[in-house]
């Protein structure tokens, strides 16, 4: 997979975050995949995956399989 430009990727944070800025926000880069930041860093490090593995995080989320209890 090579590196997407994301200067204009469109970035969103879950409407369930907390105002404090602590949270995650996500790009979705049409076929290219998804990128992640951290909202605190917006100008720092992204991580892109591909769609199938951002739908498997998510599935994971869901199921609770990174539950920490």
């Amino acid at each position: 997979m090579s590196t997407p430009d994301l200067s204009r990727a469109v970035w969103r944070k879950s409407t369930r975050s907390a105002p404090n800025n602590d949270c995650v926000e996500v790009a979705f880069l049409d076929r290219d995949g998804v990128a992640v930041r951290d909202s605190k860093d917006p100008h720092g490090p992204k991580l892109v995956v591909t769609p199938h593995a951002w739908r498997a995080f998510l599935s994971g989320a869901k199921d609770g399989d990174f539950d920490l209890a």
